[in-house]
């Protein structure tokens, strides 16, 4: 990892820059939208479908300036592209991505009875979505030398303390994870921080109602991630802004 894995985000580091949100129309990914606006970055609030995206820009009540809604679904190459033409047309390039977008499938199911479809369609989201995105992203960051990658992973991904829990999903975060590491390698001299985070057990669709994590508590440390100064770590897993095993 970096030199300090508790440097602060400076909150007046993001002025100006531009963060994409994937699955950002709900949940984590609207409240992440909602917090780095607050620190002053422009934000591309995304979904796989447009009218969700706009839906959920209006919430925010943004000026026009500062937001943008867009179609993006990770798991189409041509989506991306279209979208990576348009933030750059409105808004300028992407200076830091959040992969949010994620996929729970056979929740309850034992690992041998998923059927492979159920295993494709997760890793096709959580993590070839996130590769797809990086792809597009993440070498004009190099090219400047500044970027900041947050994977949204999650504590199932933990190979330190994995169990049976939705296995195709589990499986997905440890890959994300493995992902992660190798991203943020690749790129640690040019500029490019990338970590994976933890947002714990949060209130979302996904989540549930009986989660004990509201969307703030869940979303701070993505926001952290993605606000971090220069200084700040690259190829960890952090929850609750701490390092935490893989």
């Amino acid at each position: 990892m970096g030199t300090t894995p508790m440097a602060r985000s400076d909150k007046h580091a993001g002025q100006g820059r531009v963060a994409l949100v994937t699955g950002a129309n709900r949940g984590m990914g609207l409240e992440t939208c909602r917090q780095l606006l607050a620190r002053g970055l422009r934000v591309v609030l995304t979904a796989r479908e447009e009218d969700a995206a706009e839906r959920a820009l209006r919430t925010l009540a943004a000026p026009a300036a500062s937001a943008l809604a867009l179609r993006l679904d990770v798991t189409d190459a041509a989506s991306i592209e279209a979208a990576r033409r348009t933030i750059e047309e409105q808004l300028g390039p992407v200076d830091v991505l959040v992969n949010n977008a994620a996929v729970l499938l056979f929740e309850e199911s034992d690992v041998l009875e998923i059927p492979a479809d159920g295993f494709s369609r997760t890793l096709e989201t959580n993590l070839l979505g996130v590769i797809a995105a990086c792809k597009a992203f993440v070498p004009p960051m190099a090219a400047r030398g500044y970027g900041r990658v947050v994977n949204v992973s999650s504590g199932a991904g933990q190979l330190a303390s994995m169990s049976t829990y939705a296995p195709a999903y589990s499986i997905s975060k440890a890959a994300l994870n493995a992902f992660t590491r190798i991203l943020a390698t690749t790129y640690r001299k040019k500029g490019v921080l990338a970590n994976a985070v933890d947002p714990g057990w949060v209130r979302t669709d996904m989540g549930g109602a009986s989660a004990p994590r509201s969307v703030e508590q869940g979303a701070d440390g993505t926001v952290w991630l993605a606000t971090l100064p220069a200084d700040g770590p690259t190829g960890g897993f952090f929850h609750d802004r701490r390092p935490i095993d893989w």
